[in-house]
């Protein structure tokens, strides 16, 4: 209880009558507690403004923040399928370059697989003529000569075996080429297989346009065993790699034709070299070409990044190439040199 208060009633329960002091200091205390109380219902009565207007704004803050949710849901879904809608193109755009790539090979593949054709019609003709030689013999009893006739046809239907399966060697390496998906890894000579779509490049691109040509130098590493790698994948690689050093070159001699009316002494080159490198082997893909500026040479390996005119390149080889690299627990590095040529070097572990 107050102390003035209390004080207050003990005088007036001790007196019977009260002094003009008393009661001065009575009315002095009932006019500030009534001043105190009407403080304090004027403090109350804020109290319960600010707390009806905090109500409201909750409730307000509330409807906003659901709102809100509501719009982050929607976002969120719309995100979502705009991702999912994203992955879809993106598959289909390097299904696209892989088929692509495909489209490269076609040229060179056709120009490939007619000489073994071509071998076998003639081998096929040769040996059509000795059996009908060889009935003649038959028929004039000379069986020596039966003998000679039937050793050249068999040797005739060697080399035509042997074309036939080369023909179908090509075959077989378009349609895994081809392939959609396949993660299946084989024991493969990376020598031939290097070798072999360095050739389908060259007359893939020749066959597209006659006027082109270019100096092709290998040097294989003839100690190097066999690999254990996804042959179709690597080949990809190799003949994107091959085939944008060509273009590189190609390029090159086109400019300088055109800045010297047609009149100059250069010859685009690509060289291919396989090496071992103790645990690894490495393929390197080297170019005359115009180089790779330093502005964009750490750019090369992004999805969609290309220095090709549009209509001419996805931008995705190099990144699928680098990729399937890594995949396969290798390396792909390029080193260039403005105005004088590009080297893909490739790693591969030999124990993977």
């Amino acid at each position: 209880m107050n102390k003035n208060l209390q004080h207050i009633l003990d005088i007036v329960n001790q007196s019977k009558q009260l002094s003009e002091g008393d009661i001065s200091a009575i009315l002095n205390y009932l006019k500030k507690a009534d001043k105190d109380l009407l403080i304090s219902d004027f403090k109350l009565e804020r109290t319960n403004k600010v707390k009806r207007t905090t109500a409201i704004l909750l409730e307000e803050t509330i409807g906003e923040l659901e709102q809100k949710r509501a719009a982050i849901e929607e976002t969120n879904f719309a995100l979502n399928k705009s991702l999912e809608e994203l992955k879809s193109a993106q598959a289909q755009l390097v299904q696209a370059e892989k088929m692509a790539s495909l489209g490269e090979l076609t040229a060179g593949i056709a120009h490939e697989i007619q000489n073994p054709l071509n071998f076998v019609n003639n081998f096929s003709e040769v040996s059509k003529e000795l059996l009908e030689e060889m009935l003649e013999e038959i028929k004039n009893g000379d069986m020596e000569e039966v003998k000679s006739i039937a050793n050249d046809v068999t040797q005739n239907l060697e080399k035509i075996l042997h074309h036939s399966k080369r023909a179908d060697g090509i075959v077989k390496g378009m349609l895994q080429h081809s392939r959609k998906n396949s993660d299946e890894k084989e024991a493969i000579d990376i020598n031939l297989l290097v070798d072999e779509y360095l050739r389908l490049a060259y007359h893939g691109l020749r066959a597209k346009d006659n006027t082109f040509n270019a100096s092709l130098d290998s040097s294989y590493d003839k100690s190097i065993e066999k690999i254990s790698i996804i042959p179709q994948d690597i080949g990809r690689v190799v003949l994107n790699i091959i085939t944008n050093a060509f273009y590189a070159c190609n390029e090159k001699k086109k400019k300088l034709e055109k800045e010297q009316s047609g009149l100059n002494g250069f010859q685009p080159k690509v060289s291919v070299t396989t090496k071992k490198e103790n645990n690894s082997i490495e393929i390197i893909i080297s170019d005359n070409g115009n180089g790779i500026k330093k502005t964009i040479i750490n750019k090369i390996f992004q999805p969609f990044f290309t220095t090709k005119p549009t209509g001419q390149g996805t931008g995705l080889g190099l990144s699928l190439s680098y990729d399937i690299i890594t995949t396969h627990g290798g390396t792909l590095k390029v080193d260039s040199e403005t105005g004088k040529g590009t080297n893909f070097i490739i790693k591969l572990p030999t124990n993977n």
